[in-house]
């Protein structure tokens, strides 16, 4: 029987914490990793009826969007609604995982499903991301010494490129040293100029591991003191990042996308902002609530942006800028990925029953 462990280890690699914004609380949020899980219910959102569904068939772990907590929860009681199904959860040791804004942006993630329903073209990212700050570090070693040095540097996290691993550069030279009378050379001897047939070794890692790459390679090496450099690296715009912009395959009428949205996403309605005639052909496309990327869709020249909801204020700066907006609801946007989730978990987890919550739906009514 598969661990909420073992979930939480599938749903990061599906879509990895690193890609959340800062802003929010994704992870597990609740509840013991090492429980075991046979079943599992994703949800938009932890409600009451969500929770009795899950209480009711017995689910041990849910895969809710939406975290639980999004600000510090000093107190939880009986007396808030928020308290009060948080404590039957604990009380009938169900779990709550949020993968929420990883999950928007990873690739395959909720945008980029948004833009494929749509037959999107050319999808790249709405907000780009500059890469994790990376250094070289280039260290000269004794042959004697090359294989001990780079394993102790791989081992400390550096030389990973992609989903390649133990990546280094290596080159043969001699190396010069005349060492004082207070030095004790590995080669040679003090008090004259000597020559070392050595290795320039090179590797990559993380700003973050760069101190304990550095104090890995001194340990392993023979020398008093190690020539190396430290070089900082430029960073370059990753290829993931938030949102999506992506292109129709032909432009058509503004009300003929809201349309071709309402059909795609099943939504109960779709309000637009903009002339319901003028053309639109490159769509940006930000689920939920995410007005924020108005900027970014007028830095990039979409015609359109698409997203759930936006603020009245928010309508008129589209007007302002001349970018006409799409809005089917934040519901529609998001629970396509609650229901793609659960298939990917069940996928990889056969021997489990996973389904997405059953009781949920749109709590926007028309009339």
């Amino acid at each position: 029987m598969a661990s909420v462990a073992a979930f939480i280890s599938a749903l990061q690699t599906i879509a990895p914490l690193s890609l959340a914004a800062e802003w929010d609380n994704v992870g597990l949020l609740l509840g013991d990793a090492a429980a075991p899980v046979e079943r599992v219910m994703t949800c938009l959102t932890v409600t009451s009826d969500s929770v009795a569904e899950a209480i009711e068939e017995r689910a041990r772990l849910i895969v809710s969007h939406h975290p639980i907590f999004f600000r510090p929860t000093q107190q939880l009681t009986a007396a808030t609604a928020e308290g009060s199904m948080v404590l039957d959860l604990v009380q009938e040791g169900i779990a709550v995982y949020s993968p929420h804004t990883a999950y928007d942006n990873c690739p395959g993630g909720i945008n980029d499903q948004l833009a494929a329903k749509l037959g999107l073209t050319g999808v790249g990212p709405l907000r780009s991301r500059n890469g994790e700050a990376q250094f070289k570090i280039v260290v000269f070693v004794p042959d004697r010494d090359l294989v001990k040095v780079s394993d102790a540097m791989f081992a400390a996290g550096a030389g990973h490129i992609g989903q390649y691993r133990e990546c280094s550069f290596r080159l043969a030279g001699i190396g010069t040293f005349f060492g004082s009378e207070a030095t004790n050379p590995t080669f040679g001897a003090k008090g004259r100029r000597e020559e070392v047939a050595e290795w320039r070794l090179e590797v990559i890692c993380p700003d973050r591991l760069a101190e304990a790459v550095v104090s890995a390679m001194r340990s392993a090496h023979s020398y008093e003191e190690p020539a190396f450099d430290v070089v900082p690296l430029r960073p370059m715009r990753a290829s993931v990042g938030e949102g999506r912009l992506g292109a129709l395959p032909a432009p058509m009428a503004l009300e003929a996308f809201g349309q071709l949205v309402k059909m795609a996403l099943k939504a109960k309605s779709v309000q637009i902002v903009g002339s319901p005639k003028q053309a639109v052909q490159r769509i940006g496309i930000a689920c939920g609530a995410a007005g924020e990327f108005l900027a970014d869709a007028a830095t990039l020249r979409a015609d359109v942006l698409l997203t759930g909801e936006v603020r009245f204020h928010d309508c008129l700066a589209a007007q302002a800028k001349h970018i006409a907006l799409a809005l089917p609801g934040h519901y529609a946007t998001e629970r396509l990925g609650v229901e793609s989730l659960a298939a990917s978990l069940q996928a990889e987890f056969p021997a489990a029953t996973i389904w997405a919550s059953r009781r949920e739906c749109d709590p926007l009514i028309g009339v």
